[in-house]
């Protein structure tokens, strides 16, 4: 891990002056956890392959057809499929959403995870990470948009930007990226800085046509600087 982490910040750049950086462009996000893990797990699935307006709209509706975890776990398949078809791989989704459920109340008794707040965050990222179609960025959504834990979850913007900024080594897999990064980010600053380095994919360092010159993180990008040069 070591070796690994001296090269991730090779760059210079601090975690802290990222997100002074980023904060003055977008704003310092605040964390609110809402403290239902369930409905962030449920979230989580559905906002697989799609947008972030289609799994809101999918989950909406999912709630409205089934207002509770255990009407939704007695529902069929093919009921959970029609119910959150507008988010793009329902089928596939509803599968999976139901098998998450049904282990949920195979190891617990019932669906309440409320639970999880008397655990360490390793113990609680241990126990979601059991589950059914739960890897280390799911696992990391719930700790720390529901639960209030340190985590730092990574997901296509945070990997673009931190690959583009060198903080982690070229080539490092998403959920390598989670490791080094929860490693490096002071725990108190997880939150802001996933949120910043997601709207600043969204804005400017986009896939496509990244906007380089407005960035206020170029004089320290190795790949904008590479396009500058």
């Amino acid at each position: 891990m070591g070796d690994e982490m001296s090269e991730a910040v090779a760059t210079g750049l601090s975690p802290q002056e990222i997100v002074r950086r980023l904060s003055a462009l977008y704003g310092t996000p605040e964390w609110r956890p809402h403290g239902d893990p369930m409905t962030e797990l449920v979230l989580t699935i559905l906002s697989q392959n799609t947008s972030d307006a289609n799994s809101g709209r999918a989950f909406m509706r999912l709630r409205a057809r089934f207002p509770t975890w255990e009407s939704l776990l007695a529902a069929d398949p093919p009921a959970i499929e029609e119910a959150i078809r507008i988010g793009g791989l329902s089928q596939v989704k509803a599968v999976r959403i139901k098998a998450l459920l049904a282990e949920v109340v195979r190891r617990r008794g019932s669906l309440d995870l409320s639970f999880l707040r008397a655990l360490s965050p390793p113990e609680a990222r241990a126990w979601l990470e059991g589950l059914p179609g739960v890897g280390p960025k799911t696992a990391a959504c719930v700790l720390l948009f529901s639960l209030g834990l340190p985590a730092l979850p990574v997901d296509t913007h945070v990997h673009r930007v931190a690959l583009r900024l060198g903080l982690v080594p070229l080539r490092t897999p998403p959920a390598r990226a989670q490791a080094l990064l929860e490693e490096w980010v002071p725990p108190e600053l997880h939150y802001q800085f996933h949120v910043l380095l997601i709207r600043h994919g969204r804005r400017l360092c986009r896939a496509q046509r990244p906007l380089c010159p407005r960035c206020p993180l170029l004089a320290d990008c190795p790949y904008g600087r590479s396009l500058a040069a």
